[in-house]
């Protein structure tokens, strides 16, 4: 016999409903402002089984913000080349993902068990967060002021009720929360049906520490290593074949042993299939209710960003949640985390699918153009760095949102991260200077209107140049790419929001924009663990 308890008496600041790594994100981010967070989540321990293989530099600068990139990186396999190759194996490109400034190798390999562990070790920091694993959120109920929320215990078989100010419903593709809210999540999912191999290296093979897609139109393949030992196959169903032979030994070794892989390279630790998908929910936002990561969108495998796109979704939502909880900014600066994230989410699934089309042409005389085209192309000086501006992971800018002239110059941009030396000749990188706060960053003098932005408590921090001592409360850019990049921005002053972005900025003589109205700009608040 089921039981029902009601309770009533505590009000989160908010629950976030899913555990993987975007509600994971979304935890430690919360939870290091000191919120009262509740995390909700069906099953009783990690996802077992490899899903997203890759991420980036900007989400490491993410997971370095609650202090945990380090640990993770310890685990991850950095900047690994990368091949498109033909039917006989031969590179018609070849690359490494250039860096962006963002201080952490442009591109990571990661093993996802691994990383959601760390994730949830950095969460057990925080007193304020709870977590109830076996437990689902049946329904959300919003109010004028906060959301109710039924949950059932599977463990017990019991039901409770619970409030928060706000939710975050990061609990996958199929949403429980998004179905509930009659959310549309339009889109296409591919006819075409994918198995996924994934292994335990037992002996190292040449190239097993590279990523390679082998555009052959007979069978196209993806082969893509992974860290802590293990490498992973990705390759097409093609027409009538059943999906259970597929994923039988000795249907994968075939496909295995057809690239010089044998049993005494790997063991087949699982064997799977399934279908990408294109999609975007209508609305991120329902009243206090928010979509991210799978929730909220859905793309294909090509450039690694589906588990990204999530944890930018947290780190752009977090700070202005713990923002309007404080009672500093107003509720419709959430408004603009569907204004900021969705058009960024749209260009990166964009050129995912570009890629993927690359990678899958079946047609062999189209096939045949495009090796001998990219190879000569690739040739030529720039070309790789300038390609990969046009189909990897787009620039970390929004063009609308909660900026002052967005899409000019510097506003709307995240700022890169240098190392720098700060007044007592530690070295450090920037974010670690900034510290998740509003700050006006300049070189040269303090421009006119910093006082404006001072009084409401933001600290100003002068930026010298490579060949400069820091003064009292300045730092020194190591190498000089900020300073570079800001005057390519035309920029000698910016504000910057407490993910990183830049608010507002001015160019050398001009007079800093006024901090906005009904803001109270003061230091984020921090818990006890940072």
């Amino acid at each position: 016999m089921t039981r029902e308890t009601t309770v009533t008496a505590d009000l989160y600041d908010v629950a976030v409903i899913g555990y993987g790594p975007t509600g994971a994100t979304a935890a430690n981010l919360l939870g290091r402002q000191g919120l009262k967070v509740l995390v909700i989540e069906r099953d009783p321990d990690v996802y077992g089984r490899a899903r997203a293989i890759s991420t980036d530099e900007e989400v490491l600068r993410i997971w370095q913000s609650v202090g945990l990139a380090d640990r993770l990186q310890q685990d991850m396999l950095p900047d690994r080349p990368a091949a498109f190759v033909d039917a006989d194996g031969v590179p018609f490109i070849e690359t490494t993902i250039f860096a962006r400034g963002s201080g952490h190798p442009a591109q990571q390999f990661i093993y996802q068990p691994a990383v959601d562990h760390v994730l949830r070790e950095g969460v057990e920091r925080f007193d304020t967060v709870e977590v109830l694993l076996e437990h689902e959120c049946l329904r959300v109920l919003a109010k004028s002021d906060h959301v109710e929320l039924m949950l059932a215990d599977l463990r017990t078989d019991t039901f409770k009720r619970v409030r928060a100010s706000y939710v975050i419903a990061a609990d996958g593709g199929s949403s429980p929360t998004r179905g509930q809210l009659g959310i549309g999540y339009a889109g296409n999912t591919y006819a075409e049906r994918w198995v996924v191999i994934d292994t335990k290296v037992l002996t190292e093979w040449d190239a097993h520490d590279r990523l390679r897609f082998h555009c052959n139109p007979d069978r196209p393949t993806v082969d893509c290593p992974t860290p802590l030992g293990h490498h992973r196959w990705e390759y097409p169903a093609r027409a009538g074949e059943d999906e259970q032979k597929l994923v039988s030994e000795p249907e994968i070794w075939k496909v295995l042993e057809d690239q010089g892989i044998t049993r005494e390279n790997v063991e087949i630790l699982r064997a799977v299939v399934y279908s990408h998908h294109v999609r975007v929910a209508d609305r991120w936002r329902v009243g206090r209710i928010f979509l991210a990561g799978d929730a909220a969108h859905a793309m294909p495998p090509w450039i690694g960003q589906g588990m990204s796109a999530g944890v930018r979704d947290a780190a752009n939502l977090c700070w202005k949640l713990a923002a309007v909880l404080a009672g500093r900014a107003p509720d419709a600066l959430l408004d603009s985390y569907e204004a900021e994230r969705k058009p960024h989410v749209v260009e990166v699934t964009r050129r995912a699918c570009l890629v993927g089309r690359v990678i899958t042409e079946r047609n062999r005389v189209v096939a045949a153009v495009r090796n001998h085209a990219l190879r000569a192309l690739t040739k030529l000086p720039g070309v790789l760095r300038g390609g990969q501006k046009l189909y990897w992971i787009p620039d970390a800018r929004y063009n609308e949102g909660f900026f002052t002239r967005p899409g000019k110059d510097a506003a709307g941009w995240q700022i890169p991260q240098p190392w720098v030396t700060d007044d007592a000749g530690a070295t450090v990188r920037l974010d670690d200077v900034v510290a998740g706060r509003w700050t006006v960053l300049h070189t040269g003098v303090a421009p006119a209107g910093a006082r404006a932005w001072a009084e409401l408590g933001v600290p100003a921090i002068a930026l010298a140049g490579p060949g400069d001592a820091a003064g009292p409360g300045a730092v020194r850019d190591i190498d000089g790419t900020l300073i570079v990049w800001l005057r390519q921005k035309k920029a000698a002053a910016v504000v910057l929001r407490p993910d990183g972005f830049i608010y507002t900025a001015a160019e050398s003589g001009q007079r800093l924009p006024a901090p906005p109205a009904g803001y109270e700009l003061a230091p984020t608040r921090t818990g006890a663990h940072t």
